[in-house]
């Protein structure tokens, strides 16, 4: 699994880092001593940005996928 995530872009291996530190910010908040409103509402912050970077994520390779499948070829009469 390091191999392909040190072959992949470096878009993508942004966005995985990004992922995996706004996850684990969002499981040590959940686990602070702080109030229990300001817990959730960090959790909640946290997790609706590790979810909109994985959102984005798909929508660029999904992206990548389409341009790499449509190829425009000449057409002869």
């Amino acid at each position: 699994m390091l191999s392909e995530i040190r072959q992949a872009n470096s878009d993508t291996r942004v966005q995985y880092v990004l992922m995996v530190i706004f996850g684990g910010l969002c499981i040590l908040a959940a686990f602070s001593p702080f109030e229990y409103t300001v817990r959730v509402t960090t959790v909640g912050t946290l997790f609706g940005f590790t979810a909109g970077i994985w959102v984005s994520h798909l929508v660029q390779v999904l992206r990548r996928a389409i341009d790499a499948n449509t190829t425009v070829t000449p057409q002869t009469d």
